[in-house]
């Protein structure tokens, strides 16, 4: 079976970069030696700081997306699997 993932980087400035791919090792690699021209190119060294895993392309891509759109602190209770946060933080969007 093939395996997508979705992962969230940590940039050298601080800063997070949220992506899917189909081999995690490889693209974290592209990432670190800028093979690959996106927004971590100038804040390298990247560090991969959590990763989900899918069944399918879409199911990854539509999480890539959705976790694009997060503010910084739904990212860190994710990053953090701090469930309790995260679902505070679902909830004030929805007020």
């Amino acid at each position: 079976m093939e395996y997508f993932f979705v992962y969230i980087l940590k940039c050298n400035d601080g800063s997070y970069y949220t992506g899917h791919t189909d081999n995690i090792e490889k693209r974290i690699y592209e990432h670190n030696k800028g093979i690959t021209y996106c927004y971590t190119l100038s804040r390298l060294p990247v560090e991969c700081i959590f990763v989900q895993t899918f069944t399918s392309r879409i199911e990854a891509i539509e999480a890539e997306q959705k976790i694009k759109k997060w503010s910084r602190k739904k990212k860190e209770a994710l990053i953090n699997q701090d469930w309790n946060e995260l679902s505070k933080l679902a909830k004030k969007k929805f007020r």
